[in-house]
């Protein structure tokens, strides 16, 4: 804005001293001081409010103004508060070094003026920016020229001084400015699970977090589904119910908005958005749809792996020929695995979304959040996907994952691939806030196998291991093939009544025991167990005399009546522990 159209705002109150061929200049930012010397915290284009505390006597005023010239301030705005008038040493001084000067009557507060200053500013500055991103847009539309979001994001960086990111379902980082600083990963975790949470509460967007009480930041989703952002002013009547969401679907028949809820991508903005200007909301809002953009267009290239899968898959179910199967792996491997030189091995990992009450199936979700999961959390940006094939049929998602063969290694592989508690470890906190309340997400993985014949069991596998993370408590829970042994196999198969009956009998008296006096009875039993029954090695892992563990199992077998050394007793303790 420029410095006449201040003087023209009947409600400052302003009154010209001196600099009235200078009116013309541009007002970049606004800064109150009453330091002497305050050149040090300006970086040019300000106008300065000053209340002159800083001035003792009429000799102060010459350098005053001359380091406020040299720091490139465009005028200076002086308050008649503190001495009632201003100087006329204050007037001769920036009359001298052509500095524009302004009396502030002293029924105007500071505040006031620089509120506006900063109103005007910002929407200026969106406005340009708007049209910047606008351009983007289309340019995104017709082809990649554009650049990508990480563009736009640095356009809101140096232009609004917004610092911003693009984050997945489950915290990973997808885009960011290049100049600014990295959203850490502990941090993007807990924004998602935030975000997920109150999308799912029902509350309009953009919801607005502060973590640690420090940072306030603002989350706009960005929808997959086709659907379009509303006008700020629309905002609120234009949420989705269900999820909390922005628009309305393109599709005649949208898709459940708890699943639009566990895909959506989220733009990250490190402000709070709630006072903010219906042109500033709908700059942000613009934002994401070029994010949409970009998502779209990575959506679709997964279209031919998810089609490899699925051919892959219906061959597998239907029982064809291995050899059949085998043509359609060669057929998979260069894309999945490009330049690779050998036949990789291939893991098997089933999912499923189930919703309590029932309601849409939930294969589309858990396809959507399994080539979201198979993603390495520490790596960044939409591409890392493009190896990971995923198809579904109804409430089930299955995921063919190559792992490339290792030179000098064994056929049978059994000790590579994913592990069940790895695979979860990073993602389960913000899974679990997005499907509380009504929703499930189990996984399965089987072993790795290294041929077309092997891939019917590693399917059965995977799905029987996801049947035994569907018995455990939990929103989000996976299994392994490694835990498919004997005893484990028959847990999801007993009765929900029998197995709480079961547990409650066996380890109520020692959780009460605990409650009572602190003596940690059930974390023994879990370390003497784990510790195969070895009364070193348990007292070593718990930091106990030995004398110490004896007393507490000898308690715990006094409680219920059982006996450690035995083992129909061990097993029947450790199966208690594995339902509880």
């Amino acid at each position: 804005m420029r410095l006449r159209a201040l003087l023209e705002t009947d409600a400052l109150g302003l009154a010209l001293l001196c600099g009235e061929d200078e009116l013309d200049r541009t007002v970049h930012g606004v800064m109150t001081t009453d330091l002497r010397d305050p050149s040090r915290y300006l970086s040019g284009g300000e106008l300065v409010l000053s209340g002159l505390a800083w001035r003792r006597d009429a000799a102060d005023s010459e350098p005053f103004v001359r380091r406020l010239v040299q720091a490139g301030v465009v005028a200076l705005a002086a308050g008649e508060a503190e001495l009632g008038t201003v100087p006329d040493d204050l007037v001769v001084a920036c009359a001298r070094y052509r500095l524009p000067l302004f009396a502030v009557h002293e029924s105007v507060a500071f505040a006031t003026v620089t509120e506006h200053v900063v109103r005007q500013v910002s929407g200026e500055r969106a406005g340009d920016l708007a049209a910047v991103v606008d351009r983007h847009r289309r340019l995104m539309t017709s082809g990649p020229a554009g650049g990508g979001p990480d563009v736009v994001l640095d356009l809101l960086g140096t232009d609004l001084d917004l610092r911003a990111w693009v984050l997945s379902p489950t915290g990973r980082l997808i885009a960011g400015s290049k100049t600014g600083p990295r959203l850490p990963g502990d941090v993007c975790v807990r924004i998602a699970a935030e975000h997920l949470a109150a999308a799912r509460s029902g509350r309009p967007g953009p919801h607005r977090v502060t973590l640690d009480d420090r940072t306030t930041y603002s989350l706009f989703p960005v929808h997959g589904d086709g659907s379009t952002a509303p006008t700020a002013a629309a905002a609120p009547q234009a949420a989705q119910p269900a999820h909390g969401g922005h628009g309305t679907p393109a599709s005649p028949e949208p898709r459940d908005g708890r699943e639009t809820v566990l895909s959506d991508w989220l733009l990250v903005v490190e402000a709070d958005a709630g006072d903010w200007a219906e042109e500033r909301l709908d700059l942000l809002y613009g934002v994401t749809q070029l994010i949409v953009v970009e998502r779209d267009r990575r959506s679709a290239a997964r279209t031919v792996r998810r089609r490899l899968a699925q051919e892959v898959l219906e061959l597998v179910q239907a029982g064809a020929a291995p050899a059949e199967v085998a043509a359609r792996l060669r057929v998979a491997a260069p894309v999945l695995v490009p330049g690779l030189g050998a036949a990789p091995h291939w893991q098997v990992v089933v999912a499923r979304v189930d919703w309590d009450g029932g309601g849409a199936e939930g294969g589309a979700a858990a396809q959507a959040l399994l080539e979201e999961i198979l993603v390495d959390p520490a790596s960044t940006g939409p591409e890392h996907s493009d190896r990971i094939a995923v198809a579904h049929t109804g409430d089930e998602a299955v995921a063919l994952v190559p792992l490339p063969a290792v030179a000098g290694e064994h056929d049978g592989a059994d000790g590579r691939g994913l592990l069940a508690d790895a695979l979860l470890e990073a993602i389960r906190e913000p899974l679990t806030a997005g499907l509380d309340g009504d929703g499930r997400l189990t996984l399965g993985i089987s072993a790795a196998v290294h041929s077309a014949e092997g891939l019917r069991g590693a399917l059965e596998e995977a799905r029987h291991a996801r049947r035994v993370a569907a018995a455990r408590p939990g929103r989000v829970c996976a299994a392994g093939h490694q835990e498919l042994a004997s005893h484990v196999l028959l847990l999801p198969f007993v009765p929900d009544d029998v197995r709480r009956a079961f547990t409650a009998r066996l380890l109520d008296p020692l959780r009460d025991y605990d409650r009572r006096h602190r003596a940690e009875l059930i974390p023994t039993l879990e370390a003497f167990l784990d510790c195969d029954g070895s009364w070193t090695r348990c007292a070593a892992r718990l930091h106990l005399h030995v004398n110490t563990l004896r007393y507490r199992v000898g308690r715990i077998e006094q409680l219920t009546g059982r006996d450690l050394s035995r083992l129909e007793d061990k097993l029947d303790f450790f199966l208690a522990l594995r339902m509880s």
